[in-house]
């Protein structure tokens, strides 16, 4: 069962929009968000910066408090990682500047999903893609619209079951940096590091520990303990990393479209007693 946090505060660390594989702008995300009751939110886009000026302007209309947020792809081990950024200044030109080689990358990675899904005769398919991403830079989930709107397969879950998912021709790996470097641009532009959706890698719990123990030694200070698709041994197991880490815990949604129960935005579980929040941490601290 999810929970809002407070009746006071509702804080939602973790959510996306159309900058990248969300369904809703930056403006109706925090639209939606102030209809749930949540007065914090970090836009955590994959990749990029490019959803936080709307989502700003919208946050300062609706009364809610934007937390600058990315959520960024790194390597670890061989292994695709990902970083939430939270609290930093997004006008820094050298982070500005490691964001967009990020975009690249992904934009070299759309290319080649494009390249090795030639055969199935869809015309024009980065560019359908790019369509549906609005412009942005495509991720898997716009080449699942795609070939659903050219009547290749049924639906999203066809699509990747077929054509997108892992091991599948369109299952492709960017250039990633390795973790310790991303979690380097994230403190040096001043922001916070955090370790996402820990238990979403797969992970057996020795080499959970293993990779939370090198988060840490490259400068992360928190994990998000609390997220969308947990069980209640997941928030234990998590909280337990941070309290043994020194860390801090941070939580959000992951919030992508609407009509997921499971997944909205501002409902997520309680936070353990015992952890330290990661938002008494902001420059701005928050005290619910």
């Amino acid at each position: 069962m999810t929970i809002p946090q407070a009746t006071r505060s509702c804080i939602d660390l973790h959510c996306h929009s159309t900058a990248s594989d969300g369904a809703l702008t930056p403006a109706a995300l925090v639209a939606r968000a102030a209809e749930r009751g949540v007065t914090h939110l970090a836009l955590t886009d994959h990749d990029t910066l490019a959803g936080l000026a709307e989502a700003h302007r919208a946050a300062m209309s609706a009364g809610i408090t934007l937390v600058p947020g990315i959520e960024l792809s790194c390597l670890w081990k061989g292994r695709t990682i990902h970083v939430v950024g939270l609290d930093f200044d997004p006008d820094d030109p050298g982070f500005r500047a490691r964001v967009a080689r990020q975009v690249d990358n992904r934009r070299a990675r759309a290319a080649m999903i494009a390249e090795r899904l030639a055969r199935l005769g869809v015309s024009d398919l980065l560019d359908r893609a790019t369509e549906a991403a609005r412009g942005e830079v495509p991720g898997r989930p716009h080449f699942a619209q795609a070939l659903v709107a050219a009547g290749v397969v049924r639906d999203a879950a066809q699509a990747f079951k077929r054509y997108l998912g892992a091991g599948k021709p369109g299952d492709v790996r960017a250039c990633w940096p390795e973790l310790p470097e991303v979690v380097s641009w994230i403190v040096d532009a001043g922001g916070i590091a955090v370790l996402a959706h820990p238990r979403k890698y797969q992970l057996t719990a020795t080499k959970l520990r293993e990779l939370t123990e090198a988060f840490r030694r490259a400068g992360g200070q928190a994990l998000e303990v609390s997220t969308s698709g947990q069980s209640s041994g997941d928030l234990g197991f998590l909280a337990e990393l941070c309290r043994r880490h020194g860390m801090w815990g941070s939580q959000g949604s992951d919030f992508h479209f609407p009509g997921a129960a499971w997944c909205e935005l501002g409902k997520i579980m309680k936070m353990p007693d015992g952890v330290e929040p990661v938002w008494h941490h902001f420059r701005e601290p928050v005290r619910c």
